[in-house]
């Protein structure tokens, strides 16, 4: 796979800190059966999302959870050479998942000097750090929904286990077209056609969106993102409207799907999320606009809404500093004006939510913030965990993997010192992280270097 080189590049620099803990016992591991681990745990959420089961005793072997037993075991009754985590004081959950990040960006006033400075490896690298801060804050499985090639070479050192972070979905490069959201913008005229000459992922007409679906999925697409209208954060004064005709949307809908890879569709205009709906997308992102009409088109696919709260309350506080363009500054105001609002709608319509930040304009690490929001928004705290576990694993289509502790899962577990029910604001102090059977944080401590 091409990513290779950079993975290779990533695993460099992180030998210049020495293997955290967690990788070096994985990496001890190779070859020989992984230990079995116990976890003695206080309060488990059930696999509905929807309420604790009480103690439970949880076995982890190989990565997986092995199985789950209701009461807390006496550890006398235990073989020797097992290890046990003692978690009895503490809430257990599965490991979050964040269906909406960019994991190798974050938004400063730096961001368009960095463009044009930095390399695909430096982003790789900075990926690596932001990775890290995501999985010490809990989310142990994202999905990544723009990057590059740097993000296929940090979702594959994270697998082989040559760095610390969560299991990633990636989307490559968002497909747009030309002066859309997702194309070069807000340069000089010659930075801009050499930019836009290296973009694979832009496309203009049918035949040539079907192009670019294929060009992402050749480069280890998980998933396939496209801009079907205007956005927030491109500076183009093109307003937040429908940006793709018809025939272009069918045709990335109907390439990705043929494919076997999920779609999900940026959009706030009512008109680009009413018309991605109609054609068969599998998640709509931020959702911006949507009416009683596109509420109704939700509830008869049984798409997603991915809502992004952080990423408006950000952008707001960039804007008060001035620290955003004026064509940038209206499409905010606008967006930030109704997304709240929406999102009660579709709630109270039952329209099925996933849990995504759009970290990356946020900061990577305060991912769990968003719980919040959504609270004070309408959702009970009930609904907005099932959004980062059960629904997330569904929209991601890895719910036989994720999502729920259960017997044959990874073993991606977590745990808060409060019950989340009643305070939600527990799920950003997580003091227990485990991802597919390696510990990364015990007793609110990283087990490795960390850049916290």
């Amino acid at each position: 796979m091409k990513f290779k080189s950079l993975a290779a590049i990533l695993l460099a620099a992180l030998s210049l800190h020495g293997l955290p803990k967690a990788m070096a016992q994985e990496a001890g591991n190779e070859g020989q059966a992984e230990q079995q681990t116990i976890i003695l745990a206080g309060n488990v959420l059930r696999p509905d999302g929807l309420s604790f089961a009480g103690p439970a005793t949880i076995t982890v072997r190989d990565g997986q959870i092995a199985s789950v037993v209701r009461g807390i075991s006496d550890t006398a009754s235990l073989p020797d050479g097992v290890e046990i985590i003692d978690l009895s004081r503490s809430w257990v959950l599965p490991g979050l998942v964040d269906s909406h990040v960019h994991i190798t960006t974050q938004r400063d006033e730096s961001e368009k000097d960095d463009a044009l400075n930095r390399t695909v490896a430096d982003r790789a690298l900075r990926g690596a750090v932001y990775a890290e801060r995501t999985l010490q804050a809990g989310f142990t499985t994202i999905r990544n929904l723009g990057g590059g090639e740097p993000v296929g070479a940090l979702k594959d050192a994270i697998n082989d286990g040559s760095l610390p972070g969560p299991t990633i979905i990636d989307a490559g490069s968002m497909i747009s077209i030309t002066a859309g959201h997702g194309d070069v913008n807000g340069y000089a005229p010659d930075i801009t056609t050499f930019f836009s000459s290296q973009q694979e992922s832009v496309c203009d007409g049918a035949d040539d969106c079907r192009r670019a679906v294929r060009s992402q999925i050749r480069a280890g697409a998980d998933v396939i993102k496209f801009a079907a209208t205007g956005g927030v954060n491109s500076n183009v004064a093109g307003g937040l409207g429908q940006q793709m005709f018809e025939d272009e949307m069918s045709a990335i809908i109907e390439t990705a799907h043929m494919f076997g890879r999920k779609v999900a569709a940026h959009a706030h205009g009512k008109s680009g999320i009413d018309m991605a709906l109609r054609l068969g997308v599998d998640s709509i992102e931020h959702g911006t606009f949507a009416d009683a009409e596109s509420i109704r088109l939700f509830r008869q696919s049984g798409a997603y809404l991915v809502p992004t709260l952080l990423a408006p309350t950000t952008v707001l506080q960039l804007v008060e500093d001035g620290k955003m363009s004026p064509a940038t500054e209206v499409k905010i105001r606008q967006a930030a004006a109704v997304s709240y609002d929406n999102l009660g709608a579709a709630l109270r319509a039952g329209v099925k939510i996933a849990f995504g930040t759009d970290s990356g304009v946020s900061a990577h690490g305060i991912n769990a913030q968003e719980f919040a929001i959504m609270v004070r928004l309408g959702m009970s705290p009930e609904q907005a965990i099932q959004s980062a576990t059960v629904n997330a694993a569904d929209l991601l289509g890895i719910s036989d993997r994720i999502g729920s502790i259960e017997q044959g899962k990874d073993a991606d577990i977590i745990a808060i010192a409060e019950n989340p029910l009643e305070n939600i604001r527990a799920l950003e102090n997580v003091s227990f992280v485990m991802r597919r059977g390696i510990v990364h944080r015990e007793n609110g401590r990283a087990l490795h270097f960390s850049s916290e």
